[in-house]
């Protein structure tokens, strides 16, 4: 019976391009015609559990068989297997639109059950989960001049990972609009990347804070190496108590830690921000974001990447902003960016596999391709993008026209 379904299933998931599955027993499908722009791909399934596992939950049950060594891919790779999947179902692929079935609406809310609690204790677990892994693995994977674990910006196609990611900070800075002797917050700062740039780029002083202690030990040694020690101070605290202490910033910057506050706690993150900033401050969010509608996190990335982790909606995102009152300035949608972000964090990780399974084993490496594939491929054809949204607490406090964003932006990167 679960063979039948699975192959229901791929017949109706797989048109264009080719997939060929070679089962435990040895029979096999095809499924698809060729297709130009389409992988094809030929798995071999090990076991009898893996068809079902699959139909249960198709992304945890792919994922963990292929972690296991049950899903095997004699042709192709895991990115091309979940592009595969993924293009033949794109998100934004038009025609008529009929309401969502009440069985899906119920399975949502199920499913973001879990996700409702992010307290300070368990956020510091949660971070810990992925951040702590180990920064040589990190360095493996990431840019290797500012560290960036976050969306890079290409204004070109034919920039490097690195030239990327100081493209994005550029981006950032220019939207912050910083004035000689302002005082900075960023917040979850990760290993200091996006504070080394302002202070040497800026006469500002920057104080990241994270709740990640591997983080925080590096980003300290990465301060001193950049010798901006005067400038930037890292601090290992939750932004909660951090904002209980009553101190007061010109700008806020965050990027990419806004997916881990959790739904239920987006109004008080914004409040602790309002309260953070001087009457006149501003702040940048950088955050992935849902295209559509609120959402929930699929079971995989639940137990395997980032427990705790939810990826907002625009439209909770700044409801949850106007309850303390913060003007969203400006908004804009990184559509593409992150897709090629990921792309490169996977082939560094290809390049890296020896030294990735020596640090851990077969088994973590496998869950890493397959979370970079299904990232990669959710924003170049699932719903998925990045939103950099811009607030102010006073209507006054910016420019009222966009122009100094690319001023500043076109100074930062002829530097």
């Amino acid at each position: 019976m679960s063979k039948t379904l699975f192959r229901k299933f791929l017949q109706r998931s797989v048109s264009r391009g080719r997939l060929g599955v070679v089962y435990a027993d040895g029979s096999a499908n095809t499924f698809g015609e060729p297709a130009t722009g389409f992988p094809e791909i030929v798995l071999r399934l090990t076991d009898d559990r893996v068809p079902r596992d699959i139909v249960l939950d198709p992304r945890l049950g792919a994922a963990e068989a292929y972690m296991d060594g049950r899903l095997v891919i004699e042709e192709g790779d895991i990115m091309g297997l979940v592009t595969l999947l993924r293009a033949n179902n794109a998100w934004d692929k038009g025609g008529d639109l009929g309401k969502p079935r009440l069985s899906r609406r119920l399975l949502g809310r199920v499913a973001g059950a879990a996700e409702k609690v992010n307290n300070a204790v368990r956020s510091k677990d949660n971070v810990a989960h992925h951040y702590d892994i180990g920064n040589d693995f990190y360095a493996l994977m990431l840019d290797d001049e500012y560290w960036q674990y976050s969306c890079a910006y290409w204004p070109t196609d034919d920039l490097t990972l690195a030239e990327a990611q100081r493209a994005k900070l550029a981006h950032i800075a220019a939207k912050l609009m910083l004035r000689p002797g302002d005082t900075v917050l960023d917040i979850g700062c990760g290993w200091g990347g996006m504070a080394i740039y302002l202070a040497q780029n800026y006469d500002v002083k920057v104080t990241g804070i994270t709740l990640s202690e591997e983080q925080h030990r590096l980003a300290r040694q990465r301060v001193e190496k950049a010798v901006v020690g005067d400038k930037v101070s890292i601090e290992l605290v939750d932004y909660r108590a951090f904002a209980a202490a009553g101190r007061k910033f010109d700008r806020i910057v965050s990027v990419g830690m806004f997916e881990h506050v959790g739904q239920p706690q987006f109004e008080e993150f914004f409040r602790c921000c309002a309260n953070l900033l001087n009457d006149d401050g501003t702040m940048l969010v950088h955050t992935i974001g849902r295209m559509g509608s609120p959402g929930s996190t699929d079971a995989f990335t639940r137990k395997y990447i980032f427990p705790g982790g939810y990826i907002p909606a625009l439209s909770e995102t700044v409801a949850a902003s106007e309850k303390s009152r913060l003007i969203a300035t400006d908004v804009e949608t990184l559509r593409l960016h992150y897709g090629k972000t990921l792309r490169c964090w996977y082939a560094n990780c290809i390049a890296n596999r020896e030294r990735i399974v020596a640090l851990y084993d077969e088994r973590f490496y496998r869950m890493w391709l397959f979370y970079l594939a299904g990232a990669a491929t959710v924003f170049e054809f699932g719903g998925m993008c990045n939103y950099q949204i811009q607030f102010a607490r006073n209507r006054h406090a910016l420019p009222i026209t966009r122009g100094y964003m690319a001023e500043e932006e076109e100074r930062l990167l002829e530097r």
